[in-house]
């Protein structure tokens, strides 16, 4: 989706992906990754999940990026963080504690910026982007992760219920964008719930990556 879509997203609070608490695939299936504390977890187009704030009371580090300035700010403020600030190249980095946030595109982030990642947790990113895109997020994700598992949710409904985004990857499609570098397995499926319930009849899946 275009900058333009997303930032319009925010700016009329059309945010239902924004859920309230942590999602319950997160705190079910973390140990899937193998990580311990002090390890990273990279949160592509993080908005402002509290999925954040849950993995940093486990005693992990998290690192995300989000396009949306007003989003990364209020992570920061909800957890009483006052972050430096620094510019890389396109990208804002903002670091306070165990919190690293960057603002801006995330095709812009390279692996020697992000530093190295123990784990990946992807609720949101690949349901939000259009085929074409997805193509090229896969690789560029992995190219940033180098080998980490990553733990990654999807949705499987008749799409022509719903233009989305979320739109409908069944599992297959996410094993077949990873296949090169992951093995794909699935952790848990239960019914579509929340808003994009109101929308369609579908499951919502659970997967791990793990790097061959």
């Amino acid at each position: 989706m275009e900058h333009d879509f997303w930032q319009e997203r925010w700016a009329t609070n059309q945010i239902a992906f924004h859920e309230p608490e942590p999602h319950p695939f997160l705190r079910a299936h973390i140990a899937r990754l193998g990580l311990t504390p002090g390890d990273t977890v990279f949160l592509p187009l993080c908005g402002k999940s509290l999925d954040m704030d849950w993995l940093i009371g486990e005693g992990l580090r998290v690192v995300g990026i989000e396009l949306n300035q007003g989003a990364v700010e209020e992570v920061f403020d909800r957890l009483r963080l006052a972050p430096e600030r620094q510019a890389f190249g396109g990208l804002q980095r903002l670091q306070a504690g165990s919190l690293t946030l960057y603002i801006g595109d995330f095709f812009a982030l390279t692996a020697e910026e992000l530093g190295a990642v123990q784990g990946v947790f992807d609720r949101a990113s690949l349901v939000a982007l259009p085929d074409e895109l997805r193509r090229r997020y896969a690789p560029h994700l992995v190219s940033l992760a180098v080998k980490a598992p990553m733990l990654t949710m999807t949705y499987d409904y008749p799409q022509e219920q719903t233009p989305g985004p979320p739109f409908a990857i069944p599992f297959d499609q996410v094993a077949a964008l990873y296949a090169d570098t992951h093995i794909a397995e699935r952790l848990e499926i239960r019914a579509i719930t929340g808003p994009l319930a109101q929308r369609c009849e579908g499951d919502e899946i659970a997967l791990l990556l793990a790097p061959r």
